[in-house]
């Protein structure tokens, strides 16, 4: 098993309103799915609920399950005060979900040339006591258990067992890693048995921009256009992250044994993978974006932001669109009574699901802001385009979006600029990375020691490659509390 440990514990403050209502503050990555079930427990509706999504210290899927939100609405309902539950972290390391703890026999077919023929794979995720989302995490592991590679039979079993541990649940990667893991672990045994370098290898067998992805489709996780890879990048991130790490050096044996310490091997490993984006014909986002008197804009989007800068990212979609700087963009986000219906914040999915949904109501508003303008210029929209602050014609003349604004709400025909728009994934894109490491092992003590992770992630556009980074970074230190690495490292994204 492998915890989140987010920095901040989990926490909810229930509060009975004097209409009868239940309002409940929480940092939370699914408020609906909160709504609807503290209204299941309290036998009410769900309009009697309101969860106001908080700020959030972390999650990575360990925040997607109840986590005292009901306790404090029951006691809050019974006792008629506020209430207030938090977990310290012991609480908090017993109760909430963890990593599945996974057993998984792989057995794989290849040819002499290293072609591969044939993967079987069998999973048994430890779901712990209580289902959770057992096996929707399961299922992501197996679609994933044959890699990013062309295969032309894949066989597939997995399980998810009840037993006397803590339950498991979501965390980052949902079931992938560990199916990748030993996928990754049995491909460089047999690079070793064929006498080839494990990087040509895998280059030789992975997928192709449009090659079927193999389980995915055989499990109709998403629909006929996932056949394809969208964004394939994959042999840059070997390239590049290998040439970071200066692959070459684990065939020098001067550097493989250090003279002044012979007890000590060095060695560099890689893996790549591939993990779905967003969970195809399920996942859905909403936003509305309206425009204010100055020219300004007020976003509301049903995401929740645990910290990774959704809000952000999902206020410079809109503010590029809108020809605005973000500072003219107010975000309100994770509030079941004002903004739109959000599945929740997992799955990588929140830039690609929220940010589209985002994009189809600043693209709706937009449209209003040209028929406006147009009207005002006694012109048409053709050609019309939107840059810093202003509506531009091709012939050069312009209005100010605030001019836009006071036209549209105070003239003889007034009209609210506002457009709603959601959006739900058909496919899940899986993007493509590639990760080295250099490590050092004691043969005398069997300490094995990280010395340094490079990872190349082909993420397509980079909309905030600060944030971007900083996601890439995290992976890497999450990845080196699973390995039960020491944690003295250096790291390159």
């Amino acid at each position: 098993m492998h915890d989140h440990a987010f920095l901040e514990p989990e926490c909810s403050i229930a509060n009975p309103r004097p209409d009868g209502r239940m309002e409940i503050y929480t940092g939370s990555q699914i408020p609906y799915a909160d709504r609807e079930q503290v209204a299941r427990a309290l036998g009410w509706p769900e309009s009697r609920v309101h969860i106001i999504g908080m700020t959030i210290g972390g999650g990575f899927g360990g925040k997607e399950d109840i986590a005292g939100q009901i306790h404090a609405a029951l006691l809050a309902n019974v006792t008629g005060r506020p209430v207030k539950l938090l977990y310290d972290r012991h609480e908090s390391l017993i109760a909430h979900p963890k990593r599945h703890a996974t057993q998984i026999r792989v057995k794989i077919g290849a040819k002499q040339d290293g072609t591969l023929t044939a993967v079987e794979t069998e999973l048994y995720g430890d779901t712990g006591a209580y289902a959770s989302l057992g096996d929707k995490v399961m299922t992501r592991a197996t679609t994933h258990s044959s890699g990013p590679y062309e295969v032309p039979n894949v066989l597939a079993d997995c399980y998810a067992m009840y037993t006397n541990n803590p339950p498991a649940g979501a965390f980052r990667g949902y079931g992938a890693p560990q199916a990748e893991f030993a996928l990754e672990s049995l491909m460089d045994e047999i690079a070793h048995e064929l006498g080839r370098d494990t990087v040509d290898f895998r280059m030789q067998n992975v997928v192709r921009a449009g090659d079927p992805i193999p389980i995915t489709n055989a499990l109709g996780e998403g629909s006929a256009v996932e056949q394809f890879i969208i964004s394939y990048a994959l042999p840059e991130c070997v390239e590049q992250a290998g040439a970071s790490i200066e692959w070459q050096r684990r065939s020098d044996p001067n550097w493989k044994v250090d003279p002044e310490r012979p007890h000590i091997r060095r060695g560099l490993g890689l893996a790549i993978a591939m993990h779905g984006t967003a969970i195809a014909g399920l996942d859905m986002g909403g936003a509305d974006i309206k425009m204010n008197d100055d020219g300004s804009f007020n976003l509301l989007v049903g995401a929740t932001d645990l910290g990774t800068g959704s809000d952000t990212v999902i206020g410079q979609i809109v503010a590029e669109t809108l020809g605005v700087p973000l500072e003219d963009i107010i975000v309100y986000s994770s509030d079941t009574d004002l903004t739109p219906f959000d599945v929740g914040a997992y799955a990588s999915s929140t830039t690609y699901i929220s940010g589209t949904a985002a994009l189809k109501a600043a693209e709706g508003v937009r449209q209003q802001i040209f028929e406006r303008a147009a009207l005002m210029l006694n012109t048409t929209t053709e050609g019309m385009y939107l840059h810093n602050r202003q509506v531009f014609t091709p012939s050069g003349r312009s209005v100010t979006l605030a001019e836009v604004a006071l036209h549209s709400l105070h003239s003889q025909d007034q009209r609210q600029i506002q457009a709603t728009a959601s959006y739900v994934s058909p496919y899940s894109p899986p993007p493509f990375g590639a990760q080295y490491a250099e490590v050092e092992v004691d043969t005398e003590t069997g300490q094995v020691t990280v010395k340094k992770l490079v990872m190349a992630v082909d993420c397509g556009t980079a909309i905030n490659p600060v944030t971007a980074l900083g996601q890439i970074e995290g992976g890497q230190a999450q990845a080196l509390g699973y390995a039960e690495a020491d944690p003295t490292f250096d790291v390159e994204g």
